[in-house]
């Protein structure tokens, strides 16, 4: 039997995860990350900490599994997105710190864009909203900032990756700068409509093309790791970011089908096919994994040197909403509140009341994500009573997750025109049973939780594994894919549409 090395590179940890053909994990590791935060806003990461702790974690993994490389039949990478990192061609050393996705820095940057009028032209060119969250701003605070950056990087003496860049350089013992269609997609400087990195939003942000990596599919036989890591190459073989393979793991293939992550935040996906959908409902538009054309083809080393992202494969989009405060709300009771010590016992005391009691929790602790986009809100709690106790805000802690991801739903099927069929959920808040019925209950759609839920390494190896011909093609992986179960919506559609609008009022006087 072959087996799949997923690489899960994350904000708060490195882990490897080994698959087998079946896509049962049969051995996983992982390792925490630091976390720096410099100054008010800012967030790193250090380049080598993130090398070390993966190529760590993948031994590691092989190991519990008593499995030889040999075994492996392709290794797939996942990694945080929009995270950015450059680095010296010819000594492979960081200039700088990662900066993570979270960090705020580039805003002035951001405002400057706004000014310029280049909102609409980033909207339609890339699909996304001008935010310090994507990485372009990023790459201009490192050639702004650091010493003779840009300078050097005119030259074509430096290199700029996302995480999966950085270590597939690091992988291939710097013989491979590349990237994918999804992470490409998250750097505001990539046209997802032309499948190339655009010269006019280049320009814009002063980030010099030979700067860049080469992008191709998310599925393709890149090339071979260096023969010492694991003592015989390893094909890389698959690369997505992390919310993209986990639609790819949650086998959302088709136009309307959607996934929800539930973890520190919520990201939403909802797969549109090959039609580029840009929002006009405060959601993004970004690129979905892409199978290229050696994906159950050619096999792996058949086309390592293969062309552009676009060669022998069809661009395939995803709308994206992201709630900014999700399973962060139950940290909050736990740290913040202090009614719970444990996060595991906040369904217990949610379940302890019958419902919220009319209360409702804004969770804006760092203002509201999609759809709303308001970064000035502030977190509110509504509706209480002289009846109200800890444990009604604790249930209307958990709904307010339920809200916020039904918000971005509807935002969704405005947008696209499709009814969405079910939701499929992952992530660590999709073990809760009690915000899953609800959910439910206020879609009025089914919600799945799979099997596997580690969906985001799965997607990671399920794209490695098609390259490698470990799966003949995508109806196999739709039938590997297994419910674990499934909430059926019980509540009446008239009472489900009033307690979303008591959301809606609520977040308005939040955003007020």
């Amino acid at each position: 039997m072959k087996y799949l090395l997923a690489l899960d590179q994350g904000t708060s940890s490195s882990r490897s995860i080994v698959f087998d053909a079946d896509g049962r994990i049969v051995a996983q590791a992982q390792r925490e990350i630091e976390q720096h935060y410099p100054r008010p806003g800012w967030v790193e990461h250090d380049p080598i900490e993130i090398w070390n702790t993966q190529l760590e974690t993948a031994r590691e993994a092989l190991s519990a599994a008593k499995l030889d490389a040999n075994a492996v039949a392709a290794l797939g990478i996942t990694n945080q997105r929009e995270t950015t990192l450059i680095w010296e061609r010819a000594s492979g050393r960081p200039i700088h710190p990662a900066i993570v996705w979270q960090d705020r820095r580039g805003e002035p940057m951001c405002e400057r864009l706004r000014e310029a009028g280049l909102a609409p032209m980033i909207a339609q060119r890339t699909g996304l909203v001008i935010d310090a969250y994507f990485s372009g701003t990023k790459i201009r605070w490192l050639l702004d900032n650091v010493a003779g950056a840009r300078e050097a990087a005119q030259r074509g003496e430096l290199a700029f990756g996302t995480v999966d860049s950085w270590l597939v350089w690091q992988l291939t013992g710097g013989r491979l700068h590349l990237t994918d269609v999804s992470n490409a997609s998250r750097t505001m400087l990539y046209d997802i409509v032309r499948g190339d990195w655009d010269d006019e939003l280049l320009q814009a942000l002063g980030v010099p093309r030979a700067l860049l990596p080469e992008v191709r599919p998310s599925s393709h036989c890149y090339g071979e790791t260096e023969p010492s890591l694991f003592g015989v190459p390893v094909a890389i073989a698959g690369i997505a970011g992390d919310q993209q393979a986990a639609l790819f793991g949650q086998a959302c293939f088709e136009a309307g089908m959607a996934k929800n992550t539930y973890g520190t935040g919520c990201f939403m996906l909802m797969h549109t096919g090959d039609r580029f959908t840009p929002s006009r409902n405060g959601l993004v538009t970004t690129a979905a994994a892409q199978v290229g054309r050696t994906a159950g083809g050619a096999g792996v080393g058949g086309a390592a040197n293969a062309g552009a992202a676009s060669t022998g494969s069809t661009r395939q989009y995803a709308l994206e909403g992201s709630v900014f405060v999700a399973g962060a709300v139950v940290q909050w009771l736990r740290d913040g509140l202090r009614a719970i010590e444990r996060s595991a016992d906040a369904e217990a005391l949610a379940r302890s009341v019958p419902d919220s009691g009319g209360v409702v929790v804004v969770p804006a602790f760092t203002g509201l994500g999609a759809p709303y986009w308001k970064p000035d809100a502030r977190g509110t709690i509504t509706g209480l009573s002289r009846g109200s106790t800890v444990a009604h805000i604790a249930r209307a802690a958990l709904d307010s997750i339920a809200y916020q991801s039904a918000a971005l739903l509807q935002a969704m099927q405005r947008d696209s025109g499709a009814a969405i069929t079910e939701l499929r959920v992952d992530g660590g808040a999709s073990v809760n049973d009690l915000l899953m019925q609800f959910q439910a209950d206020l879609l009025g759609i089914p919600v799945v939780r799979p099997e596997i839920v580690e969906t985001t390494a799965l997607g990671a190896a399920y794209l490695a594994g098609l390259a490698a011909d470990v799966w003949a093609g995508l109806d196999e992986l739709s039938a590997q894919w297994r419910a674990e179960r499934r909430f059926e919506p019980t509540m009446p559609r008239e009472d489900a549409e009033r307690l979303m609008q008591g959301w809606e009022q609520a977040v308005r006087q939040a955003t007020a």
